[in-house]
Formats: structure tokens, C-alpha cells, sequence
């Protein structure tokens, strides 16, 4: 395989991507799924809810006109269905034959970026991703491509003009509502109100922050929640000093991103980061491989001061998005690069966008090494601590990948998250509802999504085997299993993903992308190739 010659290409994609208005290609017009349908019925499927509640199952589910009209145990395991008891299909009706296999409700990816100039990953290639590992509700935070072109996107979806989960999107605070980029950070209370209003009036759904300057955060927040608006904050290290997770949320902040922000909210013998004197955040290796020391520098779990941070969270119904798997590959950079779905399914741009850089995003190998591993390995260890416990005092933690950095792909890095999730201590049922109920509530979703339950709209994920046994069975590429005859077969992948009645074969979605993959391969003569290594 070749590689490009120089990173020209990707610079380029860099420089206009973060200062003009180019943006990437809109999905074109629908040409996958099948329906809606005036009736679906699903026939004997074993239902896992996204309430905590045991799988159960078979049973029938009835969907007409989008809306979930009845959830009906028709049977027992192992024993033949009675046809008396099961839901009669209407004239015009759609019988989907689910015997033997899972559903569960769509997936909710709480921090979801679609694509990039950067990266030159168009939203069909991300979209098919999300769908073909039956993720059927994202949330943008800051809409990179602008918020118009999100809000378009997200109209299309809701018609199902695309082929596309649905979409919520939050605008990057201080960015131009006009489409344009560069606006300076806004320094006044008047001014970020102000913003907040007009951010309302264009149809976004709420924003994503960075931080900022006390005054600032606290009116924008205020005014956004006066405005039944949700938020999300990155808590950047520029501001952290200042504005850490627990002022966030006593102003207003409803969703917390990655951990920033929350160890310095728990100091106790220090006011600042333990930064090396020649540290420098735009230098990227320092900033993240400084980063991994930051968790043993807060208060220790189960102590006075974790306990009190911890409690107050929960009690201003504060939501988590930890975002584990973007930061996986600080732990295990080999594992992360070397990903089996790479060679298949990683865009050429976006492999490119990923290797060692000074300029690209989350590309801040400039020499990683054992030292930094072990230190990113005893923070997830602290962190998870933190996330486990959060939920067992009631608190929500989300499913948010942050996917298209760091090695971490589209779709693919969703189940790393379920498995993180589970390593950190939560059931295989309490991921689920992680990754369903959970994030309808952070979104402001679950009235309409979340769960299996009669009046919600039909958004499910259907699997052959059972993704509670083992999530690896949910990943695109399938789980190995050892057949009783001694041969190996690849098992699971998404059976159906069903967004709006709508029933779309991921796995041909997955194929899809295969073919885009393949195309750009082809364009640009190009192979993945290990950075600094010779063709």
C-alpha cells in the first residue's frame, strides 16, 4: 500500500476547516431502509427494555403509524406460540420475523461529531457508521460544520429525507450564528446573553461551552436555562482555574463532557495542576499526557471531599459523559491504531488525520511511550471508580463517544464504550440503560425515546445474538466464536436497525461504507501503513 507523500492534503483540509466556511457533503436522498408502514409488527423477539428490567421474551411488538401501540408476551422459551394470542397484522401491515433474537431500544450517542473538513469524512460515510451499529439518536456538541448546515441535516432526518439517526444539535458557544468563523470569545454578561437569545431563535437545541470567564458562564447558563435549553462543557484547562465542574453545575450546566474540570473540582491540597514548568497547551502531547496524572492529584475515592462533590452532582440532576473510548488510546496506543476495522472502514483522510501531527486535533503522538501508559492507566481506574459510584447513588451516566479523534472511528467506537462501561463496574443492564434511557433523559429525549414502552416512537436495535453476554457482539465487525465442529465463525454485528418504523439492514449500511472506503482508496492510491515506516 502507499501512503501519501506529505500531509498537505490534510493540512489544507485542517486550515479550511478551522478558519472558512467550508464544510463537508450533506448526505444525499434516502435510498435505504424499508416503510415506514402503516402496521409493524415484530414477532418473538426477546425484549431488553432500557429500564434495568431482565430481558423478556418472546413477545410481539406492534408499531403503527411510528408509535409503539402494544408490547405483547405471546409465549415461553423453548415452547411453540399459541397464533391465538398474538396481535392480529392489518391490511397493508409488515410482519418482521424476530424469532431467536434481542431488541432493544435505539441507541443514544450523547457526544457524536458528524465529520469534518479535517478529516474529509462526508456525512453519509458517518451517518451509515452511527446506523449500521444501531445508533439512532446523536447529539452534535458545537456543530462544527456550522449550525445551519446541522439544522438542515437534522430536518432531513426527521423527515427521513437521509439516511440518518436523528439529530440534536448544540452550537458552539461564541461561534457566529451567521455561518461564519473567528468570532472572539465573548468578556461580558450583556453580550453572552445576547448570544444565548439569538442561539435559541436560530432552532438550536442547546450548547456546547468550553469554558470561560466566570461572569460569562454564569448569565449565559442562567439565560439558557430560562430558555428550557440544555448544555454540554468540555471544561478546557484554560479556564479550569477558574470555572470547574461544580461551579458549572450550581449555575445551570446539565451535562458534563470527558472529565475535565471534575478532579479540580475535588482538590484538596492544591488550587491548580500539578503542570510541568515547560508545559504548553497548544504543545497537545503535553496537555493529554499531563492530563493522564491529573486523577491522583484530586481527593481520594470514598473521602470527605469526593463524597461531597459526588453527592452534589447528583442532587442538581447533573448528567455525565465520560467519553471513555476517546481516550483509550492513551492507555494502549497499539491496540487503538491497530483496530481491526481500520483497514476496511477507516477513511484514508481520516487514517491520515490520525498519525503524529503538531496541527491535527487529538494527533499528539510526538513520542508516546510506557510512561504515559501507565499513567492514563491508573486515571481510568480512578475515574471509572468515580462513574460507578455516581450511578449507584442515583446519579446518570451517558454513552458519548466523541468519535473521529484519537484513533477511534464512527459506529465502532460505541460498543468500546458499553465495554468500558462494563469494565468499570456497571451491570451489562445498567450499560444498556446507559446507553438508551439515560441519554434520552440527558437530551431531553425520553418522552419520545429511551425505552420499550406503548406510546414511545419505534426507534430499536435488533441483534442475533444476546449483547449481554458480550457486547464485542455488537461491534460491526462481529465477535470470533468457537463452533461446536472446531471452526471459527464471526457472529453478531447489528441485525436491523429501526429508526421512525423504518427498517434498515446494518449490516448493509456497513457494506456501504466498505464501498466509500474502497472508492478513496482507489482515487488516492493510498494504504494504511505505519506512521514513519516504509511502504
Amino acid at each position: 500500500m502507499k501512503m501519501l507523500k506529505t500531509k498537505t492534503l490534510l493540512l489544507a483540509f485542517l486550515l479550511i476547516g478551522l478558519y472558512s466556511n467550508a464544510q463537508i457533503e450533506k448526505a444525499p436522498p434516502r435510498a435505504e431502509g424499508e416503510g415506514p408502514w402503516s402496521q409493524l409488527i415484530i414477532r418473538g423477539v426477546t425484549v431488553i427494555d432500557g429500564t434495568l428490567s431482565p430481558p423478556i421474551g418472546p413477545v410481539d411488538i406492534v408499531v403503527e403509524n411510528n408509535r409503539i401501540v402494544s408490547v405483547e408476551v405471546v409465549g415461553f422459551p423453548g415452547m411453540d406460540i399459541n397464533p391465538n394470542r398474538r396481535p392480529q397484522l392489518k391490511p397493508g401491515g409488515k410482519e418482521l420475523n424476530a424469532e431467536g433474537m434481542y431488541l432493544l431500544p435505539g441507541f443514544v450517542d450523547t457526544h457524536a461529531h458528524i465529520g469534518g473538513v479535517p478529516q474529509g469524512t462526508p456525512a453519509e460515510y458517518v451517518y451509515k457508521l452511527w446506523m449500521g451499529h444501531g445508533i439512532t439518536t446523536i447529539c452534535d456538541p458545537g456543530s462544527g460544520n456550522g449550525i445551519d448546515w446541522v439544522l438542515d441535516q437534522k430536518e432531513k432526518s426527521n423527515k427521513n429525507e437521509i439516511t440518518a439517526p436523528r439529530i440534536q444539535a448544540y452550537t458552539w458557544f461564541g461561534s457566529n450564528l451567521n455561518g461564519e468563523r473567528g468570532r472572539g470569545d465573548i468578556t461580558t454578561p450583556e453580550a453572552a446573553r445576547e448570544w444565548v437569545r439569538a442561539n435559541a431563535k436560530k432552532g438550536a437545541d442547546g450548547i456546547k461551552f468550553g469554558g470561560g470567564l466566570p461572569e460569562v458562564m454564569t448569565a449565559a447558563l442562567d439565560e439558557n436555562k430560562k430558555l428550557g435549553l440544555r448544555s454540554k462543557t468540555h471544561h478546557a484547562q484554560l479556564y479550569v482555574g477558574r470555572w470547574n465542574v461544580l461551579n458549572s453545575a450550581r449555575a445551570g450546566l446539565t451535562s458534563m463532557e470527558h472529565w475535565y474540570g471534575l478532579p479540580e473540582a475535588m482538590f484538596e491540597d492544591r488550587t491548580v495542576q500539578d503542570y510541568s514548568l515547560d508545559y504548553n497547551y497548544q504543545n497537545e502531547q503535553d496537555r493529554f499526557g499531563e492530563a493522564g496524572q491529573l486523577w491522583k492529584q484530586a481527593a481520594k475515592p470514598f473521602s470527605k471531599k469526593w463524597n461531597e462533590v459526588m453527592d452534589e452532582l447528583i442532587s442538581l440532576d447533573f448528567s455525565l459523559s465520560p467519553t471513555m473510548v476517546i481516550y483509550e488510546a492513551n492507555r494502549d496506543l497499539q491496540r487503538a491504531r491497530r483496530a481491526e476495522w481500520h483497514e476496511e472502514y477507516t477513511l484514508p483522510s481520516l487514517w491520515e488525520f490520525y498519525a503524529p501531527s503538531r496541527q491535527s486535533h487529538g494527533s499528539y503522538w510526538h513520542y508516546w511511550g510506557t510512561e504515559q501508559e501507565i499513567d492514563w492507566k491508573e486515571n481510568y481506574k480512578l475515574w471509572m471508580t468515580f462513574l460507578n459510584e455516581y450511578k449507584n447513588r442515583g446519579g446518570r451516566v451517558t454513552i458519548g463517544t466523541d468519535a473521529g479523534f484519537i484513533y477511534q472511528l464512527y459506529g465502532f467506537a460505541y460498543p468500546r464504550e458499553l465495554e468500558l462501561m462494563r469494565e468499570a463496574g456497571f451491570h451489562p443492564l445498567e450499560v444498556i440503560k446507559a446507553a438508551t434511557l439515560n441519554g434520552a433523559e440527558a437530551l431531553g429525549l425520553d418522552d419520545e425515546i429511551g425505552t420499550i414502552k406503548v406510546g414511545k416512537l419505534a426507534d430499536f436495535v435488533i441483534t442475533e445474538e444476546n449483547p449481554l453476554e458480550n457486547f464485542k457482539s455488537l461491534y460491526g465487525t462481529g465477535a470470533i466464536q468457537l463452533q461446536e465442529d472446531n471452526t471459527i465463525e464471526r457472529v453478531g454485528g447489528v441485525k436491523y436497525t429501526i429508526k421512525d418504523g423504518i427498517v434498515y439492514d446494518a449490516k448493509k449500511l456497513l457494506e456501504d461504507v466498505k464501498a466509500i472506503v474502497e472508492k478513496a482508496k482507489s482515487a488516492s492510491n493510498y494504504e494504511i501503513v505505519q506512521p514513519g515506516m516504509k511502504p
